[in-house]
């Protein structure tokens, strides 16, 4: 099977979900309705073999809407085919489907995009920042994110000078131990 042909499949299987298809550089995309991911994702996955998820990312189109885009890229070891699934999200209405149920590793691809764009996902097992502190406010790879960072009134959480990096939340602390143990997230 190739890309086209398993972008195809999808399309067949899922004629009102599946918005596009489109090739660019020997790479295949499929774009589909966002209500419509976990669904997609489940097929992909057992029906034409698409076992290893690759990526889970997002895009931010800041001035339009739908402003952001889910992007997940599978690949099937069986096929040796990849496959990039796109779907667009609006500002309004935040929320996609979790496939880590699907795939373990989507766990952690969909908390980041949760913690830098502020997308949530619906039965995520952890949804909890991964990169950033709890409680911090922004989602800093949006694109209204400003460079120089946000003023804020709390104090040693958002700064615009140098950081501090002895004890800060992502500094490994020296130990004789595992690597498990040194992680800032086995402190607390």
């Amino acid at each position: 099977m190739t890309a086209k042909e398993a972008a195809e499949a999808i399309q067949s299987k899922f004629p009102e979900q599946s918005l596009s298809i489109a090739e660019f550089r020997g790479e295949t995309t499929i774009v589909i309705d966002r209500d419509s991911i976990h669904a997609i994702c489940e097929f992909c996955r057992d029906e034409l073999a698409f076992d290893y998820l690759v990526d889970v990312s997002s895009v931010d189109n800041f001035g339009e809407e739908p402003r952001f885009e889910m992007v997940y890229h599978l690949y099937s070891y069986a096929s040796l085919v990849h496959i990039r699934i796109k779907a667009a999200v609006s500002e309004e209405n935040r929320e996609v489907a979790t496939v880590s149920d699907l795939w373990a590793t989507a766990n952690w691809h969909e908390r980041e995009v949760y913690d830098m764009m502020g997308i949530e996902f619906t039965n995520h097992p952890d949804q909890r920042r991964i990169l950033m502190w709890e409680g911090y406010p922004f989602y800093p790879l949006r694109k209204d994110f400003p460079l120089a960072g946000k003023p804020s009134d709390m104090p040693d959480v958002a700064f615009s000078g140098t950081a501090p990096l002895e004890g800060g939340p992502f500094v490994t602390a020296p130990s004789s131990s595992g690597a498990e143990s040194r992680e800032p997230r086995a402190r607390g």
